[in-house]
């Protein structure tokens, strides 16, 4: 039976505060433990005001914290701006605290733009090429110690916390696949190259220790209300972000409109009409039918879902509605 997941950015909304936004989220994984998600996941980005999970293992730490069985993880940590060594203490220690609910994805991108990432780096002498390399080390020091081994994860090694590899293109694919691990393609906001990097993740895969069998996870983006009706007015306010984000002009989640085409300018609504989709926004039914026709359309072993919704009140009842239909799929 196929999974379901949540995907937080810990979005700040317009005249909201980073710590609101952080107390949003700790409401919100307390309600999806509740109604049976599978993992609850936050991602690395950088110098963006609209999205408060920059610190991802800090906030990973929050959350877990304050449930006791869903997992926590991350979705992504963007390895590249770290050494290998560190990641693996910080999520050595969140597994030594919430043992056997820690997950950790990672990523090659740098989360930001490339003045941020030298102020996070310092140097931007390091290669893209060097990624594969940093996921082993990455894996070595989760691993148990080996003889003779001088470096050690304290807490970390011997944790072997479940490492993914997210992706939006074949490279993440066919690394995962030759590595054994599990994939997820982030096919919410960059769905172009989803088919064939599915393919090429089963294609290339080869069992390891931690998978023997090909796990696909992919991104989804839901918006449910009571009504059609509601869930496209709710659905403006991402949007409108996301229009933000290929304007480079990112903000922080702006409120839903009425009309969105009335809010912006002809060439702006031919970016939203070209921006590609892989969303169900809608009823319970509607929500039900698109999510069980990207399933069996793309067999996917688990969903990760975003639902970037201003009011909090509704956010969390758009994960409810979408729980509701999952479970009859």
């Amino acid at each position: 039976m196929t999974k379901f997941s949540v995907l937080d950015l810990s979005p700040v909304t317009e005249g909201s505060t980073p710590s609101e936004a952080l107390q949003n989220s700790l409401d919100l994984i307390q309600h999806a433990e509740a109604w049976g998600y599978e993992r609850y996941w936050v991602a690395e980005h950088h110098n963006m005001r609209g999205i408060a999970s920059a610190a991802t293992s800090v906030v990973i730490g929050h959350l877990a914290g304050d449930t006791s069985s869903i997992r926590v993880g991350a979705g992504g940590i963007m390895l590249p701006n770290h050494a290998p060594l560190v990641i693996a203490e910080q999520f050595g220690t969140l597994a030594s605290l919430y043992p056997d609910r820690i997950d950790l994805g990672v990523g090659r991108a740098p989360g930001t733009d490339q003045i941020t990432a030298h102020a996070l780096r310092r140097t931007l002498t390091g290669d893209i090429d060097d990624f594969p390399r940093d996921v082993v080390e990455l894996q070595h020091y989760l691993q148990d110690v080996q003889p003779g081994q001088r470096v050690l994860a304290v807490p970390g090694a011997g944790t072997n916390v479940p490492l993914w590899i997210l992706g939006s293109s074949l490279f993440g694919a066919q690394l995962a696949g030759m590595m054994g691990l599990p994939f997820a393609f982030a096919s919410h906001f960059a769905p172009a190259m989803m088919t064939q990097a599915i393919a090429v993740y089963r294609q290339n895969f080869k069992p390891s220790e931690q998978l023997t069998s090909p796990y696909l996870m992919l991104g989804f983006n839901v918006c449910a209300a009571e009504s059609n009706d509601e869930a496209q007015y709710l659905r403006s306010s991402s949007m409108l972000s996301l229009l933000n984000m290929r304007k480079g002009t990112p903000r922080q989640l702006p409120p839903p409109v009425k009309d969105i085409t009335s809010h912006i300018s002809a060439e702006e609504l031919k970016m939203i009409e070209e921006m590609p989709r892989s969303a169900a926004v809608g009823d319970v039914d509607t929500i039900r039918t698109g999510m069980a026709s990207f399933i069996e359309e793309n067999g996917a072993d688990e969903l990760i879902l975003v639902s970037s919704v201003y009011d909090h009140q509704a956010r969390l009842r758009s994960y409810e509605i979408t729980m509701e239909a999952a479970k009859s799929i």
